[in-house]
């Protein structure tokens, strides 16, 4: 008898580990995909796309209203060459016309998270300091935007810098549906006539 019982005994502690080995895998995997499910989210908030685009409205400091744009305030353009998701193929209303020069920047966002690289766009006037323009691509310079999360006060690296009118409009974003007023900003290049 003594030898049955701990033959038993050494049957379940063997039961018992195999099983509790394969609940530990589990949870191994529960916690890889949920970690892999929570980067993915962590990735998601930084990206441009995802984020609601619309600001205040509020001009920076020198810059000029256009005298005479291509789009005038109140007029209605088709958004043909986007710099984030949603807006590509949408009518946008125009809110503001300004002339000035603007750039692609890349920078680190001061509240973490991995660099931005050629964000479009920055006008000169959200440069601290930045003297006259253009500046020289590879120019080190202080941000004084608030677009993106993290984005004022950072150190950026000008990319390009082109001297053309920009705008600030409205428009619906066709992958959300969200309402989006006054982004900063949409050049020239990238608007087109409604037909």
């Amino acid at each position: 008898m003594k030898k049955y019982t701990g033959f038993a005994t050494a049957t379940l502690t063997v039961a018992l580990l195999v099983a509790a080995c394969g609940d530990a895998t589990d949870d191994m995997m529960m916690d890889e995909s949920q970690m892999e499910e929570h980067g993915e989210m962590g990735h998601g908030e930084m990206d441009h796309g995802s984020m609601n685009h619309s600001t205040d409205g509020s001009i920076p400091s020198g810059l000029q209203e256009a005298e005479n744009p291509t789009f005038a305030v109140g007029e209605t353009a088709l958004i043909t060459d986007a710099h984030m998701e949603g807006m590509e193929g949408v009518e946008a209303e125009i809110v503001g016309a300004f002339e000035t020069t603007i750039y692609t920047v890349s920078y680190t966002p001061t509240s973490g998270g991995d660099p931005v690289e050629d964000h479009k766009w920055v006008v000169h006037e959200e440069l601290e300091d930045a003297g006259e323009a253009p500046l020289e691509v590879g120019t080190e310079v202080t941000l004084d935007a608030d677009h993106m999360e993290g984005m004022d006060g950072a150190t950026a690296t000008i990319d390009s810098a082109e001297e053309t009118t920009v705008y600030m409009v409205n428009y619906t974003d066709k992958v959300t549906g969200d309402e989006v007023t006054n982004h900063k900003w949409v050049t020239e290049s990238e608007l087109s006539p409604v037909n």
